[in-house]
């Protein structure tokens, strides 16, 4: 009896020890699956950001500007519609936008249309492309790595906000826009500030109500019913159903001739 209570009790330690090293391993294996799709979502991304987009001097005034060649990204994705960024911070928000054929196709697919969990920086397929709506929603995720909208939680400070006030948006026609940030906070995801169509302008200001008071801070930054509204939306640590939301309103927008532009032009002309 003794012996086989002994074989009995090494056969089931021989079980837990291979069922623990079963586990470990499959979880070793997901920590380095997900760290790999980091690590290839970031360089897709770094390297798109090093072969499409420069700093230049304007010729008019001196100042250096950012530019962006949509030629050469719409040859990579003809989804792509503009390009977004922060200066000075948060700088890591410097990335393509697309717009998809619905809001899912690009929650789990790079720029470059490669399956990752970092997906891309896209516009509402409901907005205009060329940003005319009264409001367009732009989504991204909230990343563990930091990438993609991750920082965009660094507005939940009053201080980040005083500091980093604007966000950018670059279109393929030249436009450069400028929003100036007017509220952020934490609202669910099917809260009034994911609303685009408005009947009427007393529709819109009600809106613009709603996500002033919805925001953690009082910014003072004015807004209209005649200005246009760009939000940007990401996921939060609090629950599948709370998204974390930054509004800009339209503040300026000018056109950058790119001078790249013109010298293909040119030579097209001497051919």
């Amino acid at each position: 009896m003794g012996k086989k209570k002994k074989k009995k009790s090494h056969l089931a330690s021989n079980i837990v020890l291979t069922v623990s090293v079963v586990v470990f391993v499959v979880a070793a294996f997901q920590l380095f699956r997900i760290g790999k799709g980091y690590q290839d979502g970031r360089k897709d991304y770094k390297e798109l950001q090093e072969s499409a987009t420069k700093k230049k001097k304007d010729k008019k005034d001196g100042k250096e500007k950012f530019i962006v060649d949509f030629e050469k990204l719409a040859e990579k994705n003809p989804d792509v519609i503009g390009w977004i960024r922060f200066d000075p911070e948060p700088s890591v928000i410097n990335y393509p936008i697309v717009q998809g054929k619905d809001n899912q196709e690009y929650l789990h697919k790079t720029f470059s249309k490669n399956e990752n969990g970092l997906g891309a920086i896209f516009l509402n397929v409901d907005n205009d492309s060329k940003f005319k709506d009264k409001h367009s929603i732009i989504y991204g995720h909230r990343m563990k790595d930091g990438s993609m909208f991750r920082h965009l939680q660094d507005y939940e400070k009053k201080s980040f906000w005083k500091e980093n006030p604007r966000f950018y948006i670059y279109t393929p026609n030249g436009r450069v826009i400028t929003y100036r940030i007017y509220s952020a906070g934490e609202v669910l995801d099917m809260s009034d500030a994911y609303e685009t169509d408005f009947a009427d302008g007393k529709a819109y200001q009600e809106f613009i109500d709603k996500t002033k008071k919805d925001s953690l801070y009082e910014t003072g930054v004015k807004v209209r019913t005649a200005d246009k509204i760009v939000t940007l939306s990401t996921c939060t640590k609090s629950s599948d159903n709370h998204r974390f939301v930054v509004h800009g309103v339209k503040e300026t927008e000018e056109t950058i001739e790119i001078e790249e532009k013109k010298d293909k032009k040119e030579k097209k002309k001497e051919k």
